[in-house]
């Protein structure tokens, strides 16, 4: 099946939901005109469609395969991947000063929305990479950034994030994998790490491993784990490769789906490694890793949700099944209401989730346009808080949209040969990795509205009250009012999760966040049409249906939710555990 980027719907957000005129308006950013940004994604589209798209169903039939000690990648992979490292796509957000192109990080989760729509197990590849990156140039010491960053900023080098074992998974606190001193500035790193996305493969020339592991003497739990940098291959005084390095790849995982992408067993035995930060707070280092993965995770459940709509909106012109209500008998199955309904869903709670996106993206970017100053540390909190949302929401909606996807194809969904299916095996891994969606939410409402107070959200929600006066200037009647209710259920549902006791904030955590979610995204498909509106923008209208379907359908759900907040644990707690299994 053919991808083609919504690149209309993301040049609409960029220019009426986020506000890229700010971004311009900093130093940083000055040059980055609005025909670059349309140029740079008009370019990633079509890269996406005819280089990285066809890989896709190949890559899902053709799982990568462990050869000897090396992982082969899919057929055309690596041909795929040259191309991207050749067109440059990898070095977006990369400052410039590092060597990258230096365009804001809203920009590169639109292109980078195109590279995982377009094949999600590929996309992997550069994410990690990229997010590898942001952790040794915050932490690592000079000479490591200067032998690997360069390298791993054009993508010739690949980057990966090795801390899961079989005992530590969501919790890091029992990692075992031993780093003992050598006594030269380097560490031999020894121990079994699991669920390695890209751990090993064909495709870079060289895979920087950043590794969570123990020293003899390091503090038991979090607090003793530190971060080390091991290449598969050494780095020669030259900047040749020299030899391997004494860990491999002996086991990959058979998946339910992202086929394409090798999640491997890598075994450390003395293997070389260099310390990143601090000795003991390999946590707080690799979070910076983390935190922008969870962003693009959240990326990657729009795209595949965005190519799940795809196939099924052209299943839906294809398909003559009965009589559409205002059609004739030969017409497709688009014209039966309930169809016409799946769709229309389908299409607002991505342009949602999309928006929270790259709101949480201009966060970060103006975070660090304008470091070391109140408005910077605005812009961070605004992204803390955004981030587990934007996580959460997209890689749920990817799953609620792929599913619906195959319930538009019907049987022929629930066969391999439409690739309806491949779309809703491939979403289902979003809510999982990178911290599950439930610790998401236990991080919103512990972290991240608790710990300050609900000061970053009372925030969120102060601007989000502005969107009611450009709604009213552009006659939104029906979105008018239904922002003015969802805006007082998420002030109601923050009093209620600030003042509860902590078993009750925890057990309403993820309704809390959806609720969360619905609202916030309902409020920039609103800001979205009620600008496109009062700029006399053609495609204003089409916004404007899919906000007042968001107001009519989606944003009063918070309502529900809001009501099991009410409850706390009680309902969750009060059916006895012993009999769970039963009656």
């Amino acid at each position: 099946m053919s991808f083609n980027a919504p690149v209309k719907s993301m040049e609409y957000l960029l220019k009426y939901s986020v506000d890229m005129e700010a971004l311009r308006s900093l130093p940083v950013f000055e040059e980055i005109s609005e025909e670059l940004v349309s140029d740079i994604l008009t370019g990633a589209a079509s890269f996406a469609r005819d280089v990285i798209a066809p890989t896709n169903w190949g890559g899902d039939q053709n799982p990568a395969q462990l050869n000897g000690d090396d992982v082969i990648a899919s057929p055309g992979f690596k041909q795929a991947y040259d191309s991207y490292v050749e067109g440059g796509w990898q070095s977006m957000s990369t400052p410039a000063d590092l060597g990258g192109m230096g365009l804001p990080n809203v920009v590169s989760v639109a292109t980078a929305e195109m590279i995982y729509g377009a094949n999600m197990a590929f996309g992997l590849c550069p994410m990690l990479t990229s997010s590898a990156m942001k952790a040794i140039a915050a932490h690592a010491d000079p000479a490591l950034q200067e032998t690997y960053l360069p390298k791993m900023i054009t993508g010739e080098w690949s980057g990966a994030m090795c801390l899961t074992e079989p005992q530590a998974g969501s919790d890091l606190g029992p990692v075992r994998t031993k780093a003992i001193d050598n006594g030269d500035g380097t560490y031999a790193i020894s121990g079994q790490k699991i669920f390695i996305t890209w751990g090993d493969h064909d495709c870079a020339e060289n895979i920087i491993h950043l590794v969570l592991a123990r020293l003899p003497d390091a503090p038991e739990g979090s607090r003793g784990i530190s971060l080390f940098l091991c290449p598969k291959y050494f780095v020669n005084a030259d900047g040749s490769l020299g030899n391997r390095n004494n860990f491999k790849a002996i086991g990959l995982e058979h998946k339910l789906g992202i086929h394409g992408s090798p999640t491997c067993t890598m075994e450390f035995d003395g293997a070389t490694g260099w310390l990143v930060g601090d000795i003991n707070r390999g946590l707080a280092c690799m979070f910076t890793m983390m935190n922008e993965a969870r962003l693009y995770v959240g990326v990657q459940g729009v795209a595949i949700g965005e190519r799940a709509y795809q196939g099924a909106l052209k299943f839906s012109h294809e398909r003559v099944q009965g009589k559409p209500i205002d059609g004739g008998s030969d017409d497709p199955i688009v014209g039966h209401p309930d169809v016409r309904r799946m769709l229309i869903d389908m299409k607002t709670r991505l342009m949602g989730a999309r928006a929270i996106g790259m709101a949480t993206a201009h966060a970060v970017d103006v975070a660090e346009a304008i470091a070391d100053s109140d408005e910077a540390k605005t812009a961070h909190a605004r992204n803390a808080l955004l981030t587990p949302i934007a996580k959460s929401y997209g890689s749920d909606t990817g799953v609620d949209v792929s599913s619906i996807g195959v319930q538009i194809h019907g049987g022929m969904g629930f066969v391999e040969e439409t690739g309806a299916a491949q779309h809703y095996r491939d979403s289902r891994i979003a809510p999982i990795y990178e911290g599950t969606n439930g610790i998401q939410a236990i991080d919103l409402v512990g972290r991240k509205i608790r710990r300050d107070g609900g000061e970053a959200m009372r925030l969120l929600i102060s601007d989000l009250k502005g969107i009611v006066t450009l709604a009213e200037q552009a006659g939104l009647d029906v979105c008018i009012g239904a922002l003015k209710s969802g805006l007082e259920t998420l002030t109601t549902a923050t009093d209620l999760i600030l003042s509860a006791e902590e078993k009750d904030a925890l057990s309403v955590a993820t309704p809390f966040l959806n609720l969360a979610a619905q609202v916030i995204s309902g409020a920039f498909l609103i800001k979205a049409a009620a600008n496109g509106l009062n700029a006399k923008d053609s495609l204003a209208p089409n916004m404007a249906t899919l906000a007042r379907y968001h107001a009519l359908s989606i944003m009063p759900q918070a309502n529900a939710a809001l009501e099991q907040i009410k409850a706390g644990a009680a309902i969750v707690f009060d059916f006895p555990e012993g009999q769970l299994a039963d009656l």
